[in-house]
């Protein structure tokens, strides 16, 4: 087990796939495939879980008033390829391209990708997975801080992602994106208790 209790392979040699990600055990824990690697974590904490439903709720508030796409919450398997599988926290998928969207999961990039960091995630989800994410086109990610009140956007431009921004909740910030208009996000919302 690796620090902050994520769980690495034993045998980096051995790459895993999507087949192999199916018989892992519904254990209550994020199970996730990249570049063949098994990540488990623990389940998340109080604060994670109402940030990520406020986030939801707002978003899903917005899609209501202007129905331009989906918007779901973990656990829900974004399959990239046989050796990338994860589960974000929240992602956002545009009517026009929800042709990624199957019965049982997301066969390809969603739109925006949001992911809340935890002690035992930060490394993996502000290097491996913004990687990932950028590799396979997501157009936008998320990366959300509960520690210091704060989120990263980073927005697809050109051969990669450009930190679009960084905003604080306590310089009382709020962002827009593209992908949403009309919709700010005051941080002030995303991290109300």
């Amino acid at each position: 087990m690796a620090e902050g209790g994520e769980v690495r392979p034993a045998s980096p040699s051995v790459r895993l796939t999507y087949e192999d990600f199916l018989d892992f055990p519904d254990d209550g824990r994020r199970h996730e495939l990249i570049d063949g690697e098994h990540y488990v974590t623990p389940s998340p904490n109080a604060k994670h879980q109402v940030i990520v439903g406020n986030l939801h709720w707002l978003i899903r508030r917005y899609l209501e008033e202007q129905p331009r796409g989906r918007v779901f919450l973990a656990p829900f398997d974004v399959v990239f390829s046989t050796f990338d599988v994860v589960e974000p926290d929240l992602l956002y998928i545009s009517t026009e391209r929800l042709a990624v969207l199957t019965a049982k999961h997301v066969r390809g990039a969603p739109d925006l990708v949001v992911e809340i960091l935890s002690e035992g995630t930060r490394r993996t989800d502000e290097v491996t997975k913004r990687r990932l994410y950028e590799r396979f086109q997501v157009q936008e990610y998320w990366v959300v801080d509960p520690v210091i009140d704060t989120i990263k956007v980073y927005r697809a431009s050109g051969d990669g992602y450009q930190r679009a921004g960084e905003y604080a909740l306590e310089a009382a910030d709020a962002f827009t994106t593209p992908l949403l208009p009309g919709l700010t996000l005051a941080l002030a919302d995303v991290f109300k208790d």
